[in-house]
């Protein structure tokens, strides 16, 4: 074993700059600000990304500004190919994510810089990994420079150490790592489908239903109650098996709960109005209200989509620190369905809940798995066999 930055290693891998295991040019910070202005976003053409996009190793397709053929030509020089790997530069340092199949040819911004590995030494995706190793992350960003905002350049890009076993082995591990990320990008995407299912069906009952004009009109506060979640010290929301809910969803785990699920909370400070689905026994702190329905017979499901579709963010701001007053909520008029549609969309929507939750919780122990092994495979202190 020998020492790095990164602890100990195997004797028989190396240790290599980043630029000496990158093409040509291979470091390259994104377009300056005069060479692209928001008046040439189109919402059609080629997709640009920038920090936002950044994912955990992943390109996130959201909200993605697009640019001309015209400009994606003039500035060839920043498209992406498969393979590369796009950093912030300034801000959260230590994000990165791969690009893949879906993303070859699209363009980085200038808050992004390109990392191009030379495939003949390192393989794309094990490099990737590298770059989530929890000591590589510490590592990039003490030498981040700037006081009030951390920055990367590609002169200290390029001088990283890098961890390089033989090509064989690299393929391996990213095998083994990519394998596990792949099954939790399948739930992920599965859950994305079973949910915009939920949310059409609901849309086609209660929403664009011919009847729903004859239904009885109540109001939120008339079907339920926002009642005021609990404080609890950052410190108590590391541990135990009940998740934490904030204003914006989930941000922990407790030893014990407050609420029993299934259940709803609504962002009260910081994110007012966020809607959140808690499936199981769950603790709203103190940023959040947790919904206690009020009709006997109602459908959790459909007061959910039914909270979702108020706009509750859009209501009431009431103190410097954003804030949803409930009190104004209450008085938003709600047509209330009879108990013979509510009942089947009820027991349509639960297996697709159940289901999410299956693959949420299975996701969360392949992800656990995954960052384990993540610095005991970079490491060689876990050895695979060559592919």
């Amino acid at each position: 074993m020998k020492e790095t930055a990164y602890g100990l290693i195997k004797d028989d891998w190396d240790i290599e700059t980043l630029k000496d295991i990158c093409v040509s040019s291979g470091i390259q910070t994104g377009p300056f600000g005069s060479q692209l202005h928001q008046k040439d976003y189109l919402p059609v053409g080629t997709p640009i990304i920038t920090v936002e996009h950044l994912g955990e190793n992943r390109i996130l397709h959201q909200d993605l500004p697009r640019i001309s053929n015209a400009d994606r030509d003039r500035l060839s020089r920043y498209i992406m190919r498969k393979g590369d790997i796009i950093f912030s530069r300034v801000g959260s340092v230590d994000r990165r994510a791969l690009v893949r199949d879906k993303e070859d040819g699209w363009l980085f911004s200038g808050r992004c810089l390109r990392v191009r590995p030379n495939n003949t030494k390192i393989d794309p995706d094990f490099l990737s990994w590298f770059f989530g190793l929890e000591m590589f992350k510490d590592y990039i960003r003490r030498i981040a420079v700037g006081a009030t905002m951390p920055s990367l350049n590609t002169e200290l890009l390029s001088n990283i150490p890098v961890i390089v076993p033989p090509l064989p082995e690299q393929r391996s591990i990213a095998g083994i790592l990519g394998a596990l990320d792949d099954k939790i990008e399948v739930n992920r995407s599965m859950n994305a489908t079973l949910e915009s299912m939920a949310r059409a069906v609901f849309r086609q009952w209660f929403v664009e239903n011919e009847e729903v004009g004859r239904w009885e009109v109540k109001t939120i506060g008339d079907i339920c109650e926002f009642a005021y979640g609990k404080g609890l010290k950052a410190d108590g929301r590391n541990a135990g098996t009940i998740p934490v809910y904030g204003s914006n969803g989930q941000i922990g785990w407790h030893n014990e709960h407050l609420v029993k699920g299934p259940g709803i909370v609504v962002g009260r400070k910081g994110n007012p109005g966020i809607v959140t689905w808690a499936q199981k026994d769950f603790f709203p702190i103190d940023t959040t209200f947790y919904v206690v329905p009020k009709e006997k017979g109602a459908s959790l499901y459909w007061l959910y989509y039914t909270l979702i579709s108020k706009n509750l963010p859009d209501l009431g701001a009431d103190s410097a620190v954003p804030g949803l007053n409930r009190n104004i909520a209450y008085t938003s008029d709600v047509n209330y369905p009879p108990y013979k549609i509510m009942k089947p969309y009820d027991e349509f929507t639960r297996p697709i809940f159940d289901k999410i939750s299956a693959n949420d919780e299975e996701s969360r122990t392949l992800g656990s798995l995954r960052d384990s092994l993540l610095p005991k495979l970079m490491r060689g202190e876990v050895r695979v066999s060559a592919l």
